[in-house]
């Protein structure tokens, strides 16, 4: 198979296995989606859904969060891992969203990118899952699966986000990013992975 051809056999097989792929963490709106986010780094999506809806009775608004010391929030989110550093960028972003944005989370790279504690992936989550601009945000899976599908050479995240919006249609990016996650799961693993078994690397 030509690059083309591989490509082109991943946009299908994502589409047959996982044509409507659900946003994996629980959220009402853009600010919860965003602290969810947040908590989901080296974490799991289960964790995060376990914890959110703890810290989110307290405070579901950057209004209410404020109000918590970080103490309070680092308490409540503790099980999600990095607590320390996690409670104060969400006591911090939730301050900058109210003093700088009328309480609303901003909908630009740049301003996302600004507040403490989002670094690239998380505003490129948000962009995507929340305001549905194209952006393709690279987690763990996608960058070992476009490495094993020798569509990047694994060197970096910020290669892979390249080779990713390069490949695939723009227009598919929103999706196609959640389709490559959940096949990441369920059939391509980091480890026990076996090749004869699985849909793509079998074909490829």
């Amino acid at each position: 198979m030509t690059k083309k051809e591989r490509v082109e056999f991943i946009i299908n097989k994502m589409e047959e296995l996982y044509p409507n792929p659900a946003i994996p963490l629980d959220h009402k709106d853009a600010y919860t989606m965003l602290i969810a986010v947040l908590l989901s780094a080296q974490c799991t999506d289960k964790r995060v859904n376990q914890i959110t809806p703890l810290l989110f009775k307290k405070a579901d608004t950057p209004q209410k969060m404020v109000k918590l010391t970080i103490a309070e929030i680092q308490d409540i989110i503790r099980p999600c891992g990095l607590s320390p550093m996690k409670s104060k960028g969400i006591h911090g972003l939730s301050e900058i969203i109210l003093a700088k944005h009328n309480g609303q989370v901003p909908d630009t790279f740049e301003e996302l990118e600004h507040l403490p504690g989002v670094g690239h992936k998380t505003a490129s989550v948000i962009m995507t899952q929340v305001f549905d601009k194209p952006a393709f945000p690279v987690d763990t899976h996608i960058h070992r699966l476009m490495e094993r599908w020798k569509l990047s050479n694994g060197k970096s995240v910020e290669q892979t986000e390249k080779d990713a919006k390069r490949l695939f249609p723009e227009k598919l990016w929103n999706k196609l990013h959640l389709q490559i996650i959940y096949f990441g799961r369920e059939y391509c693993p980091a480890r026990g992975h076996v090749k004869e078994n699985c849909p793509i690397c079998s074909k490829i």
